[in-house]
């Protein structure tokens, strides 16, 4: 008997899975492992739990078949191997900087067995590094990158395989992930929940309204999907096979949804290109770029984290993540310019607090996206975009209904007054916080040392 290993990670599903195919294909069982990895399972990180979740959904979804064991990958994933006699372990193709020196490090580990690691497939539609431009370089702007993605297409979904036999030897108790399934925002966690969250997607509509209703957080307008894709337990080839399936669903909005998932993309092909730019500036313009530290500065982050800094819509956004590890994707972007240019706050300590507290934090979308805002990143002339917290929340929360739902102190405020309670003769009796910092000096010194840098 030959046996395969088959190692999840990002890819916590069985449909539309390459590489639960290739194993399949190679072995005459299969040992599905999971491997709770300390480094990425910190406690206090409600992703942490939320991972856990999907583990348990996964391992429900292969009766109890599914081994899960605690420590470094490489060790466990070699020891595991040599337990079994398996030569092969399948895993779906990593891209991120953590993950490919994880990835080196385990296949390492098994050549010294004469064992392999052999990775198929990919988290995304185009795997990172494919779509370059005619003279073989990366796209460094999103617009031609999404042409180029848009023309390249998508494979169409893996169908499973022929048959499966799953590995029945002994190895030891078969461990679960002691976490029950938590709520995932308007399903559970896991596979089937992810793909019942994209069928009521497409089912109420709200495909259609995208283009129209999706910077509106007062709505519930988009599909959430960000957590299951970030875990994996729906591919966004699935996604894109559906829309295209669906001729009444090739609509503006439908085209709106695909370019969402092409920023996703193309954040993991800049990634995978330059994985230094997880953490530094990707465009070398702002390196010089003074911003503020120190006790005040501190104090001003701080007020920042927990939804306190005066301005209504930033802080309903900032509880909102507090509470559900999830913000709207306006919200993210509104956000992020309150610490970068009216707080003058370097952006790395943004995300790093973001991705303390998303479920669904990807650190090359995240990253990527708070360089984006910040004047670092993609963008070709971002460095005058400051976003005005009031503008912005009378856009896209023209009734204040977002901003009551998250900041009760201004519950009595009615209608669009809710985003300048300082206009309110009584806007401040229920204990909501005065602004920290006035917005409008604050752009203008924002501006003042963008220009400064860049002469």
């Amino acid at each position: 008997m030959t046996v395969s290993l088959l190692w999840f990670r990002r890819d916590l599903r069985i449909s539309d899975h390459p590489a639960l195919v290739a194993a399949a294909e190679a072995g005459t069982s299969v040992l599905p492992v999971f491997v709770l990895d300390p480094r990425l399972l910190t406690p206090e990180r409600p992703r942490a739990r939320r991972l856990l979740a999907s583990v348990r959904a996964l391992a429900d979804s292969l009766d109890g078949r599914l081994v899960v064991r605690a420590g470094d990958p490489v060790d466990v994933i070699p020891g595991l191997a040599r337990e079994v006699g398996a030569d092969t372990v399948h895993v779906t193709r990593e891209t991120t900087p953590f993950g490919r020196r994880r990835d080196a490090a385990v296949g390492a580990a098994l050549g010294r067995d004469g064992r392999r690691l052999i990775p198929t497939g990919t988290p995304y539609a185009a795997e990172p590094g494919l779509v370059v431009t005619q003279s073989g370089e990366p796209y460094r702007v999103f617009t031609p990158f999404a042409r180029a993605w848009g023309a390249h297409g998508s494979p169409p979904p893996v169908p499973p395989p022929r048959r499966i036999s799953w590995f029945d030897g002994d190895v030891g108790p078969v461990a679960r992930a002691g976490v029950p399934a938590v709520d995932a925002y308007g399903g559970g966690a896991g596979e089937l929940a992810a793909r019942q969250q994209w069928i009521d997607f497409l089912a109420d509509g709200r495909l259609g309204r995208y283009d129209h209703d999706r910077d509106r957080p007062d709505l519930d307008a988009t599909s959430r999907l960000s957590i299951p894709l970030k875990y994996g337990e729906i591919h966004p080839r699935t996604i894109l096979a559906d829309i295209a399936s669906h001729p009444e669903d090739r609509t503006s909005g439908a085209a709106r949804f695909v370019s969402e998932l092409a920023w996703r993309e193309f954040y993991a092909d800049v990634l995978w290109h330059r994985p230094d730019s997880a953490w530094r500036d990707l465009r070398p313009e702002l390196t010089h770029l003074p911003y503020d530290a120190g006790p005040e500065t501190d104090r001003l982050v701080e007020a920042w984290r927990q939804g306190r800094t005066g301005y209504p819509i930033v802080d309903a956004g900032m509880r909102q993540l507090l509470a559900e590890g999830w913000m709207h994707n306006r919200l993210r972007m509104v956000t992020a310019s309150f610490l970068t240019k009216d707080l003058h706050v370097w952006w790395p300590i943004g995300a790093r607090h973001f991705l303390d507290h998303l479920l669904d934090g990807d650190i090359a979308s995240n990253n990527h996206g708070w360089q984006w805002v910040a004047g670092t990143g993609t963008d070709a002339a971002p460095y005058f975009r400051v976003f005005s917290p009031v503008r912005q929340a009378r856009r896209f929360d023209p009734l204040g209904d977002y901003v009551r739902r998250w900041v009760p102190e201004l519950g009595h405020v009615p209608g669009a007054a809710v985003h300048e309670p300082w206009s309110q003769p009584n806007g401040y009796d229920h204990g909501y916080p005065r602004r920290v910092v006035d917005h409008d000096d604050e752009r203008r010194e924002a501006l003042a040392r963008y220009r400064q840098v860049r002469r």
